[in-house]
């Protein structure tokens, strides 16, 4: 996917103040572009709800993409799933990101925001769907911002949201987050049933690694 102004991907050469008419920037690929501006933001901080680089113009484009990619690279094509939703409001400019570049694919993909006021979604029905749960940063090392405010070595802390969307009738099949810390599965507990079941992680990029 190169980010050029040309008939093949239809991308304009924008970008950052910083970065725009460099080069060297606009040569690299996509998940490269992306690591740079992240890098620059999550450096010296424990946790970001990185919303400097996903309401970006710039950021907001890549990061769909990078998603999407990373989603198909671990074995999830957009013919596998049917909608995003977003564990927190700092996922909610991923999810729109992920629609957005997947109608430049020529594909549909819904979104959708958790209610915790009233446990629910908010969004077109995922009743029968097959979803992939997104937030911006999970790690061992921070707080995930859920309704319940634990961190992911209590092995809980999905529980809640995961028992929403399986409510609505929706089949859970990953969750995917841009920074993630280095595990493979996370643990999910229905809140009503108790039923216990690991969910494949997908992360874009390593906290470590982004942070060198």
């Amino acid at each position: 996917m190169a980010l050029t102004d040309d008939a093949s991907t239809g991308f304009r050469p924008t970008g950052p103040a910083g970065l725009r008419g460099d080069v060297s920037f606009e040569m690299q690929d996509p998940k490269t572009q992306l690591g740079q501006l992240l890098s620059a933001f999550v450096a010296r901080k424990p946790f970001s709800e990185l919303s400097d680089v996903t309401f970006h113009h710039r950021g907001a484009e890549l990061t769909g993409h990078v998603l999407l990619d990373t989603v198909e690279e671990s074995g999830y094509t957009l013919d596998d799933f049917d909608a995003v939703g977003a564990l927190t409001a700092a996922a909610v400019p991923l999810v729109t990101s992920m629609i957005t570049a997947a109608g430049s694919r020529g594909q549909d993909l819904d979104g959708f925001v958790m209610d915790f006021v009233y446990p629910s979604i908010k969004g077109p029905s995922i009743k029968g769907k097959r979803v992939i749960l997104v937030d911006s940063w999970l790690s061992e090392k921070s707080y995930v911002q859920t309704s319940s405010l634990v961190t992911l070595r209590n092995g809980n802390e999905l529980s809640l949201d995961f028992g929403i969307v399986k409510n609505e009738g929706a089949e859970v099949l990953a969750v995917a987050a841009l920074i993630g810390g280095p595990f493979s599965t996370l643990k999910v507990i229905h809140p009503v049933t108790g039923d216990e079941s690991d969910l494949p992680f997908i992360r874009a990029y390593d906290e470590d690694q982004l942070r060198g």
